[in-house]
């Protein structure tokens, strides 16, 4: 079995669930470790349990009640985001925090403490939970919330799925009067540029920016920031209601079409069709917000050996700034393109989780494909860059940190341990922990 980033191979069984919370009976006689397993759309090996058993969520996928008055709903942990857009948002409802694709499970959302492009106003995902259900390996089952079991209420989310199974949730979700998107896009020619965008217009709910990591010289640090909001009651926009059907790609090439060349010529298409001045526009939420999911299995183009996300925070101040433009600097030298470079700005809101990982500061995400030790060498780079300001790398992104970077960024791993489930495990957690 291979994580999304399908360059990290697992041997491990899948074990179904029931098909209703009421009906689980006691976890099944074996010899390793379990986790819970969502929609596998980590990119590396959180998700992963080699040698033990995944126990898959998938059929956990009833909606349990929703108060339209509130908004508040309450769902089984295998429910994907994807569906609760579809019956919600033609109720005026959304997601209070969404991550850049729809196909996770609001159990996985949780256990990840994911976060999107309002983090600096609307916090992580877990901000807007209300409490949960966990169940242990011993067939107990707590009620978790802010106020009852609220110890374990912290350590499960993003707990990574190693504090229990997660039942059933509530989250609050939050209104809008349409399903339209309202953007402006503006290019910026430096790094400098994007934090001054960034910290102005700050009524913006949803702000992000891309980078374009292709090369040295004037290529480096330029990109184009996006900042959205819902569109307000009475916007008419002509066109389709909902996004347009996805397209797929169909098989595995034998080698990566993303390479220097490739990204090269698609960044600098890309950054010039943005033009000089700001670009107003207006669509879907869900070609907004979920623009990879329109090409399903869009990891396949990255070859058999699959692709590496790197995902780091730094600090926001001079020298987190510094540190953004030092690893941007080492990305280009090192002539391994990111296909995918987004930056943008986490907020100060603290998030619930004891292993959350936005802090206040600036976060880059990049996708690399899998060329072995020299990306490695690159990733050793950035890794010292990050731990020099006390940064940190993403779990649910990463299938490679070593574990001193791991635990140097979460100094809260070990009060979490006490917390984990002994019955459970998973390819990530032995990883970060087998030189403690």
């Amino acid at each position: 079995m291979y994580s999304w980033g399908r360059s990290v191979r697992s041997d491990c069984a899948l074990l179904a669930l029931p098909c209703r919370t009421e009906e689980l009976p006691p976890l099944p006689d074996f010899a390793g470790s379990y986790l819970p397993f969502g929609n596998g759309r980590s990119y590396g090996d959180s998700c992963l349990n080699t040698g033990g058993a995944l126990l898959s969520t998938h059929g956990l996928d009833r909606f349990i009640a929703f108060d339209p008055g509130s908004g508040i709903l309450c769902c089984e942990s295998g429910v994907q985001l994807a569906e609760i857009s579809r019956l919600m948002v033609p109720r005026g409802w959304f997601l209070p925090v969404t991550p850049g694709t729809r196909f996770v499970t609001i159990g996985g959302a949780i256990a990840n403490d994911v976060h999107g492009k309002n983090h600096h106003g609307q916090g992580t995902f877990g901000c807007h939970v209300l409490r949960f259900m966990l169940r242990r390996s011993d067939g107990a089952e707590w009620l978790c919330s802010p106020d009852e079991n609220p110890d374990w209420f912290s350590a499960t989310i993003g707990g990574l799925g190693l504090t229990g199974l997660i039942l059933w949730a509530e989250i609050q979700l939050r209104r809008i009067e349409n399903p339209w998107i309202v953007s402006e896009a503006e290019r910026f020619s430096h790094i400098d540029e994007f934090f001054e965008l960034s910290e102005s217009g700050t009524s913006y709910e949803y702000k992000v920016a891309w980078l374009d990591c292709s090369g040295p010289g004037r290529r480096m640090g330029r990109g184009i920031f996006t900042r959205a909001d819902h569109a307000p009651a009475g916007f008419r926009r002509e066109g389709a209601a909902r996004a347009k059907r996805p397209a797929a790609v169909g098989f595995t090439p034998p080698f990566s079409l993303v390479n220097t060349w490739s990204v090269r010529a698609f960044n600098s298409l890309y950054f010039h069709r943005a033009g000089n001045e700001a670009v107003s526009a207006s669509g879907h939420c869900e070609s907004y917000f979920y623009p990879l999911d329109h090409v399903r299995h869009w990891n396949r183009i990255y070859g058999p050996r699959g692709f590496y996300q790197y995902q780091c925070v730094v600090p926001s101040d001079g020298q987190g700034r510094e540190a953004v433009a030092e690893l941007l600097r080492l990305i280009a030298g090192s002539g391994m393109a990111s296909f995918l470079a987004v930056l943008k700005q986490f907020g100060d809101r603290p998030s619930p989780g004891l292993l959350s990982f936005p802090q206040p500061g600036t976060t880059l995400a990049l996708d690399f494909p899998n060329r072995g030790e020299a990306l490695h060498r690159l990733f050793a780079s950035l890794d010292a860059v990050v731990m020099a300001v006390r940064g940190r790398l993403y779990p649910a992104k990463d299938a490679r940190m070593p574990g001193n970077v791991f635990r140097a960024g979460y100094p809260q791993w070990h009060r979490f341990s006490s917390y984990i489930d002994p019955a459970f495990s998973s390819s990530f957690w032995r990883r970060v922990m087998e030189d403690e």
